[in-house]
């Protein structure tokens, strides 16, 4: 029998089954797990080793630390081994060497107590541009105006290479303070002991300098080697030698700051108006023998000597040679005078012109004078005749004139306190004697040669009644009050010709500045005696070309000398170049400012 259930019990049924079907699905498995295979099994049976990252790296970095050191120790070697001269002496170049006491050098100064030259010290700038934090240009536009060097040159020198670069070699202590102060990386300043010369160009040619080695050049940096230079811990010991004298005594000179910038100044406009090769300009007392100025044109900075010519760096109003000309005549008449071939009030027959053999010797106004016929001995220095003055010097036997240029030291240095005196040249004794022609070249002053210090001592005798003096720079060791503890020995002066003589030769001279050549020299209320000379210059064969020594030697006050002042300008340019016209003027302004500084008065009016 079948049974039919309703429709609600049929429901009933459903909804257990599905209840009973979701408890299952909650309920965990309960199925043993599945047994392990027989891989599984023997890898779990080896030993287990883990893995340690750790160890690794620490190897790595080892290893990498002994290549580093196994390269460095190469590398050292190497540099030590290969290079280490070469880069010992770049070192031992670049370290500040600091008070050498060896090299110490006693301060100098001018008559006026100024300091001339002095131990100081300096700095040297060098770049390394590798260690710059800035950029080249800025670095460059930085320190520009402190070295005084345009930038773009400053941009160009550092781009050159990484390190070492000098910049300079004689910063001040104020330059070092200012680059200091700029904290820039990259520069670094060395510490230097130099000589230093504060008034520069001003007393070049007369003090030298001394050079980055510490040895002394030129002038009396040289030639008082040894009495400038201090031995290591000297103390103060008893006086007697320059050489044990205390440290704080200077070597004072004779000339005067003033003046010599006066006359440096002067000289420099005057080779500069008329394009002249060179020139000196010198004031000397004529008693004395000491030089109150002595400049040349052009000199140079002692403190940068090494950017000066060579030529710029010799004093040649003592080391080198010329022809005098018409200044040596005064020279000849004393000569003359002293004699006894002629009288103050001599006359001599001026034709003009003369000639000897093959040469024809004229007046420099001939062309447009001619000969002037009988004239005294006085106008023949006033026109400067050359042949009023053959005329002169054939009074004497010829014999007898080279004797008297032998007396009175022609060719003979004038043992000057500076180094490279050249001696001067006179022409072989039977040579002049035979020949005519060298005498009377002679007598107007050519045909032989000397330096212009050897004029100015035969100037000065003839201002001085007739004595050759020592002409010198140095006045001697000082202490800081300026009183003088000890000088160099001089010879005493000579007497050439008696006071006689050069008092007649100076009248004449005299009469040169009022009347003559010399008048562009005259000073109202003063009496100025001189003379002027323009000299042909030789050229390499032995021959006169158109060059040009123009000069003029004045003395001063007249009625009681004190001062000689000579003027030559080598090669000066133009049609009118002479020494009335060149040199005359120049003379005049310095005995402007001599009779000045010095307070000379005006002379006496003559009743």
């Amino acid at each position: 029998m079948v049974v039919k259930q309703s429709g609600t019990a049929m429901i009933s049924v459903l909804r257990g089954s599905q209840r009973r079907r979701q408890r299952r699905r909650r309920r965990p498995s309960r199925r043993p797990p599945r047994p392990p295979s027989e891989a599984s099994l023997r890898r779990s049976s080896q030993p287990s080793t883990p893995w340690q990252p750790s160890r690794l790296r620490a190897a790595l970095v080892w290893g990498v630390l002994v290549l580093a050191i196994v390269a460095l120790g190469g590398r050292l070697a190497y540099l030590q081994i290969h290079q280490g001269a070469s880069l010992a002496a770049i070192a031992l170049q670049q370290q500040a060497q600091v008070h050498l006491p060896r090299s110490a050098r006693r301060a100098v100064v001018d008559s006026q107590g100024n300091v001339v030259a002095m131990d100081g010290i300096v700095y040297e700038l060098y770049a390394h541009p590798a260690l710059f934090k800035q950029e080249i240009d800025q670095v460059a536009a930085a320190i520009s105006p402190i070295l005084e060097t345009a930038p773009a040159d400053l941009s160009d020198r550092l781009g050159r290479q990484d390190t070492g670069i000098k910049l300079s070699a004689d910063l001040s202590e104020e330059q070092a303070d200012r680059l200091r102060a700029l904290r820039l990386d990259g520069l670094e300043l060395l510490r230097k002991q130099r000589r230093l010369y504060p008034q520069e160009e001003l007393f070049a040619p007369v003090v030298g300098f001394v050079n980055l080695e510490g040895e002394p050049q030129l002038g009396i940096e040289l030639s008082m080697a040894e009495e400038l230079a201090l031995a290591p811990d000297t103390a103060d010991v008893p006086e007697g030698t320059s050489g044990l004298a205390p440290r704080d005594y200077s070597l004072q000179l004779t000339l005067d700051g003033r003046l010599q910038r006066i006359a440096q100044q002067e000289l420099a406009a005057t080779v500069k108006e008329h394009g002249a090769k060179r020139g000196t300009l010198m004031v000397m007392d004529v008693h004395s023998g000491a030089l109150q100025a002595l400049a040349i044109a052009p000199t140079f900075n002692p403190n940068r000597y090494y950017e000066a010519d060579v030529d710029q760096l010799k004093n040649w109003a003592v080391s080198d040679l010329y022809e005098p000309g018409s200044t040596f005549k005064p020279i000849n008449v004393a000569i003359a005078l002293e004699a006894g071939a002629i009288k103050a009030d001599s006359t001599v027959y001026d034709s003009g012109q003369i000639r000897y053999g093959k040469w024809t010797i004229r007046n420099a106004d001939y062309a447009s004078v001619g000969g002037r016929g009988q004239i005294s001995i006085g106008e023949v220095l006033a026109y400067s005749s050359n042949v009023g003055m053959i005329q002169i010097m054939n009074q004497l036997p010829t014999a007898d004139y080279y004797n008297w240029l032998t007396k009175i030291e022609l060719g003979q240095p004038t043992h000057i306190d500076l180094p490279a005196e050249a001696t001067g040249a006179m022409k072989d004794r039977q040579q002049f004697i035979k020949s005519s022609v060298e005498s009377a070249t002679t007598a107007f002053g050519q045909g032989f040669v000397l330096t212009p210090m050897q004029l100015l001592r035969y100037q000065a005798a003839i201002a001085n009644g007739g004595k050759l003096v020592t002409p010198h720079v140095v006045r001697g060791l000082v202490d800081s009050q300026q009183q003088l503890h000890w000088q160099p020995e001089r010879p005493a002066p000579k007497a050439v010709f008696s006071a006689e003589t050069a008092q007649h030769v100076l009248l004449m001279m005299e009469n040169v500045v009022k009347d003559g050549t010399g008048q562009p020299a005259q000073l109202p209320n003063y009496r100025i005696a001189g003379k002027t000379g323009t000299a042909q210059k030789a050229t390499a064969n032995g021959t006169y070309g158109t060059g040009r020594i123009t000069s003029f030697a004045a003395i001063l006050p007249v009625e009681a000398p004190r001062y000689v002042v000579l003027a030559i300008i080598d090669e000066p340019r133009g049609e009118n170049a002479y020494g009335s016209t060149v040199a005359a003027p120049l003379v005049k302004k310095m005995m402007e400012s001599l009779l000045v500084l010095e307070g000379i008065p005006p002379a006496e009016p003559v009743e």
